[in-house]
């Protein structure tokens, strides 16, 4: 691109080209524009329905909520970010540079611009995206959406079950499935190598070890239940009793941990390695069994993979949004964001809060 535009313009306009779109985040942009396009190629690719997709290289002078980029970039771009972003994690704490801290910065770098790309470009180019009354509102009709139930005639923009439902439509072929499923293999590789990493294992390679593992992960789901279970038609004796239920389990597992780091080799940086682990397995299960509907919906175990899919959104927007959050609390944030967005309009003495704000300008007859 560089020696483009020197051929174009000559090497001084080339670079302060070059340093403008820079400063203009085109790069960004740029970054976010291609993790769309290898999406939906990838998906045709697997499943066939090649159609126009929209590439999202209008103009925006409103502001779009938070739960909308959510749907239209969640499984494009965030998914796949937060699995590079658990990557270069690992190799963190497992990877060994031997130029130590400036080899490894310059060897992920690039990785994590694209990691911040593909999670904050939607709502870096937003207007009004860190404006603390609309991050509220977005707040508000975020969590609104997620746990409204959906049903029939209920559409994915008003509810998080039925824009669920309809992101798994494009799985419809035997050939799609069992590619799907062999894709997601690769999340269960991270507790198969962070299992022999920790502590607690030693020296230990068996393979009874990573089986040991799965036991516990099969633990897990069944306290999650206990947690999430609420019976639809419940007394008051019924109510207080699963409550009772989660309160002794809570203390059981307090206690189970505690007496794990004491009289074993279990340590503070092995549960967290564990929950490192965990997590990308958790969503290679739940992308298996979306994979395989029908399948899991005749053992009557859909609507548990349901909730667990709906914890898992909940968890990637609420990662999400706290930085917004936070940035969203110092009012010059959203000044420079609007200055970066609007510059030439600003250039040219225009009313930016007024075409934000939707209103017209007064016109004398």
């Amino acid at each position: 691109m560089i020696m483009g535009f020197i051929l174009e313009m000559g090497l001084l306009q080339a670079v302060f080209s070059f340093v403008t779109m820079q400063l203009q985040l085109c790069s960004v942009f740029f970054t976010f524009s291609l993790g769309t396009r290898t999406h939906y190629f990838g998906r045709t690719i697997l499943h066939g329905g090649a159609k126009y997709r929209a590439t999202g290289r209008g103009f925006v002078v409103r502001h779009i909520k938070f739960a909308e980029n959510y749907r239209l970039y969640s499984r494009s771009h965030f998914v796949k970010a937060l699995e590079v972003a658990l990557l270069l994690i690992v190799y963190i704490a497992y990877g060994y540079t031997e130029g130590g801290t400036l080899a490894f910065v310059l060897i992920t770098v690039s990785s994590w611009f694209l990691v911040i790309s593909w999670l904050f470009a939607p709502y870096i180019f937003n207007p009004s995206g860190f404006e603390w009354q609309k991050t509220v509102e977005d707040f508000d009709d975020w969590t609104s959406w997620l746990l409204y139930k959906g049903g029939v005639g209920v559409k994915g923009d008003n509810s998080w079950e039925s824009w669920w439902d309809e992101e798994q439509v494009h799985i419809h072929t035997l050939r799609g499935r069992i590619l799907e499923t062999i894709l997601s293999l690769r999340f269960f590789i991270f507790q198969y190598g962070i299992v022999y990493k920790l502590h607690l294992t030693g020296s230990n390679t068996s393979l009874a070890l990573f089986g040991f593992s799965w036991i516990v992960l099969v633990a897990i789901v069944m306290i999650f239940r206990v947690y999430t279970f609420s019976p639809k038609r419940s007394s008051k004796f019924q109510f207080l009793f699963v409550r009772f239920i989660q309160g002794v389990t809570s203390l059981g597992l307090i206690a189970a941990i505690s007496l794990l780091v004491v009289f074993t080799d279990l340590t503070i940086a092995d549960l967290f390695a564990s929950f490192l682990a965990f997590i990308p397995t958790g969503w290679g299960i739940l992308s298996v069994a979306v994979t395989w509907k029908k399948l899991v919906r005749s053992l009557g175990l859909w609507d548990s993979v349901r909730e667990f899919a709906r914890m898992y959104d909940a968890g990637m927007g609420v990662l999400i949004f706290t930085p917004i959050a936070i940035l969203s609390w110092f009012p010059f944030v959203s000044t420079f964001q609007s200055r970066l967005l609007f510059n030439q309009a600003f250039s040219r003495g225009l009313e930016i809060s007024l075409i934000l704000a939707g209103n017209k300008a007064n016109v004398e007859v």
